[in-house]
């Protein structure tokens, strides 16, 4: 679980009553996963156990313990008819009243986990790559923005990394490992350099090119030319290909989100793309 740590800072710095809310037991299916975590306080929520009634059940049961003083509780309860769901499962839940060393250590651990986000570089910040990271900002992702132009990042209004690089593959030679690289500036060249040197790493998670499958078999010939021979196999090209023919850059955008957010919780690999579809690039 990852939550905003600025949140989380404003949320357990007050001196409010938090309780603490663990799916500790999953059975069969459920809307969330063993170990999934919630916080409760008597006005306010952070984090997440699924939502529908189960939520509801678990925040009414919170908010009674905090104001009857108690200090731990449990429930098992079904994922029917009975509370008004059809997850089918069974769960049990935790809950336990936070002291403060409790809040501390909750703090530290958010923290080290918006430390270790995975990075999502999203080179060039035209009209698609600014709507991409409007996105990713609200992803558990750290996302950055990178671009040669400083007119194009003042224009870009996401809670996001922006750098101004007149060399922007040195971003991607210094990226840590397993982070995915979203390719779309104005110039085709760069592209094709930039998305070279980051299937040269070898460890990224997800490297993507925006254009058309034309444009990928050009990428291939030029790695050849000039990269010994690097293969583009592991390169998506187009990025977000899906039937849809809608080329405005905030449905480009979505499409790619999904697709690099499915690769980095997955593991995956993404493969190369073949149809025929051109994407709307970056400068347009």
């Amino acid at each position: 679980m990852t939550l905003c740590s600025n949140r989380a800072d404003i949320f357990f710095g007050s001196a409010r009553p938090v309780v603490r809310v663990v799916l500790s037991r999953v059975r069969g299916s459920s809307p969330r996963e063993a170990g999934t975590e919630m916080f409760v306080s008597q006005d306010s929520l952070l984090g997440t156990i699924g939502g529908g009634h189960l939520e509801h059940i678990a925040i009414t049961q919170a908010r009674t313990m905090l104001a009857e003083g108690t200090l731990s509780s449990k429930l098992d309860l079904p994922l029917g008819p009975e509370i008004g769901q059809c997850c089918g499962g069974r769960v049990e839940l935790t809950l336990t009243r936070m002291r403060r060393a409790d809040r501390q250590a909750v703090m530290n651990r958010l923290q080290a986990d918006e430390d270790a986000l995975p990075h999502v570089y999203v080179m060039g910040a035209g009209h698609v790559g600014r709507a991409i990271a409007n996105l990713l900002q609200h992803a558990p992702v750290h996302c950055v923005l990178v671009d040669m132009r400083k007119e194009e990042l003042a224009q870009c209004e996401a809670r996001v990394d922006m750098r101004l690089r007149a060399i922007p593959e040195v971003e991607i030679y210094n990226a840590p490992q397993g982070s995915a690289f979203i390719v779309l500036t104005h110039d085709h060249g760069l592209d094709f350099l930039l998305s070279s040197a980051a299937l040269e790493l070898g460890h990224a998670a997800y490297v993507g090119m925006i254009g058309s499958a034309t444009k990928r078999a050009k990428l291939r010939s030029w790695c050849n030319s000039h990269c010994n021979g690097l293969s583009i196999d592991r390169l998506t090209c187009p990025i977000g290909a899906t039937q849809s023919r809608d080329k405005r850059p905030e449905i480009i955008a979505a499409f790619v989100a999904a697709e690099v957010l499915t690769a980095l919780t997955t593991g995956a690999r993404a493969s190369g793309g073949t149809e025929e579809t051109v994407l709307l690039h970056a400068a347009q």
